[in-house]
């Protein structure tokens, strides 16, 4: 069997504080959008006897108290889902009404391993104050970790990092192939962690792509997943966010986001045998060190792709 990790980064967004909108009005846009946010994600997962993990990011409770973290995190156990560890650091010099004026550096590879263990030792001690078990699974905000993270999350005693994704050179700088999609103990020699990287495909030749809700049509996340099945993946690692179902200015569930989310969950549910979803707390076995390719280009299936995106971009995204 190859293990998924269903995983939604869970997070308030930095333009809405930018913009000089109050906590409710942020958790209300990024949290919880025109009823496709967590608890409608929560629900289906919940219809289809799926797990996933829920990566929160703690960090703006600093500025706006520790309740809406704390909102987030009883939703998601009360499901029966995981939360582990998410982290934008930049909050950590946030004021409230101050439109974005202060903020700290953004990315967390921008911080040296000793200064990157007192900012994620924050956010965890932040993260249980909210009600949350001990974390042992981390993903970088942006992805924006580097050798130093897993050093820190080594120091910290967390067991998993997931933010190594080669789609994303731009912040993703753990020092790994962009094309490693197998889970490996990283760097070689670093007890206790082992890198989960998020999966990608090859959506058109030398390009990679995020196994990502808004960025794969139902058919790519199918193939993708029936080739991680045939192909014996040590595992499969899925994103989403709380915001992702729902339009960016957040006045209206995207659709085609939605279908596709519905579908995916259909999907896993059908193929619990070869591809069960898995908590990262669970400590599940997992066979490291394994080269697996990655899902090859289809010029048919990206255009269709392609095709869709243009709708969600020009249709889903501009209703009111």
């Amino acid at each position: 069997m190859t293990p998924v990790f269903l995983t939604v980064d869970t997070e308030f967004a930095w333009r809405h504080h930018r913009a000089g909108l109050n906590m409710k009005a942020i958790y209300d846009r990024f949290i919880e959008p025109v009823g496709v946010g967590l608890s409608y994600q929560l629900d289906v997962l919940r219809r289809h006897g799926l797990k996933a993990t829920f990566f929160i990011d703690p960090m703006p409770a600093d500025i706006f108290g520790i309740d809406p973290v704390r909102r987030m995190v009883e939703a998601v156990l009360e499901a029966g889902q995981e939360v582990q560890l998410h982290c934008h650091p930049h909050w950590q010099q946030a004021r409230v009404d101050d439109r974005g004026a202060a903020h700290d550096r953004f990315q967390l590879y921008e911080y040296d391993r000793d200064e990157q263990q007192v900012v994620l030792a924050r956010a965890t001690e932040l993260l249980m104050a909210a009600g949350a078990p001990r974390p042992v699974a981390f993903r970088a905000g942006s992805y924006a970790a580097n050798d130093d993270t897993l050093a820190a999350l080594a120091a910290l005693g967390f067991t998993y990092d997931s933010s190594h994704n080669g789609a994303e050179p731009k912040h993703s700088r753990i020092t790994l192939p962009a094309r490693q999609v197998a889970p490996v103990t990283w760097p070689s020699g670093t007890p206790g962690i082992i890198e989960v990287p998020v999966t990608v495909i090859e959506d058109r030749p030398g390009h990679l792509r995020t196994f990502q809700i808004c960025a794969l049509s139902t058919e790519e996340s199918c193939d993708a997943l029936e080739h991680a099945a045939a192909s014996g993946h040590a595992a499969v690692t899925i994103v989403s966010h709380s915001f992702e179902l729902a339009n960016r200015s957040a006045t209206r569930a995207n659709a085609v986001h939605v279908r596709r989310f519905d579908a995916l969950c259909e999907m896993l549910h059908q193929m619990a045998s070869v591809l069960p979803t898995r908590h990262f707390a669970e400590m599940p076995a997992l066979r490291l060190g394994q080269e697996d390719a990655v899902l090859g280009p289809d010029s048919l299936r990206t255009r269709w792709r392609q095709a869709e995106q243009l709708w969600s971009n020009l249709v889903e995204e501009r209703r009111a």
